[in-house]
């Protein structure tokens, strides 16, 4: 008997996961936004996915070639440049906007001055001791690759729209999405490729 029953609720189990439907992108994004309020400048809307964050999302962060090439492209033109030409503010201001993370939450004060929190991400100066790992370490940034126009205007680029270099690089849009104003970005600039800079002792 007890063996005529395991075999039932077996086949039970079996056959309620073959009818099983998983919910639709609708339904999954109706409870997602259930869960979440507007509140003060942190508003629902930001849930709503980019094209590119949506090809991301669909294809595990790996999309193909051709699509690849067609976004990056798209966001490398966004990308906009000191039109003046002037890459370098100062690092001293760099660091202390790589140190912080305020801005654009609900609890910060709107038109405040956000961070850009590059420490949760990367090792940068040799001086600070508390870093993330989820990007590359940026110590030695200028060192390494040299102080050219041409490392110049790719490191603006990336700060402005990562997703111009690596679509779906989880690394914030600073320059694209507003997080930081150009001269915040010309700050940032000069931590990582002043040649006096402590990234690059």
């Amino acid at each position: 008997m007890k063996t005529k029953l395991l075999a039932t609720a077996a086949t039970v189990a079996v056959a309620a996961c073959a009818t099983y439907t998983p919910p639709s992108e609708q339904e999954t994004m109706a409870v997602i936004k259930s869960s979440f309020r507007d509140r003060g400048q942190a508003k629902v809307d930001r849930l709503t996915q980019s094209e590119i964050q949506k090809i991301c999302t669909e294809t595990a962060n790996d999309p193909p070639k051709d699509v690849r090439a067609r976004l990056e492209k798209a966001a490398l033109a966004t990308v906009k440049y000191p039109a003046d030409g002037k890459w370098l503010g100062d690092f001293k201001l760099g660091e202390r906007i790589a140190q912080t993370g305020v801005g654009l939450q609900w609890s910060d004060q709107a038109g405040s001055a956000s961070g850009g929190n590059c420490y949760a991400c990367h090792e940068l100066s040799k001086a600070e001791i508390s870093y993330g790992n989820i990007g590359p370490s940026l110590n030695n940034y200028g060192k390494l690759r040299g102080y050219s126009e041409e490392i110049k205007k790719y490191t603006w680029g990336k700060i402005w729209n990562t997703h111009a270099f690596n679509v779906c690089s989880s690394m914030p849009r600073y320059g694209d999405a507003g997080i930081l104003t150009e001269a915040q970005i010309r700050d940032v600039m000069a931590l990582l490729l002043d040649p006096a800079s402590p990234v690059n002792k």
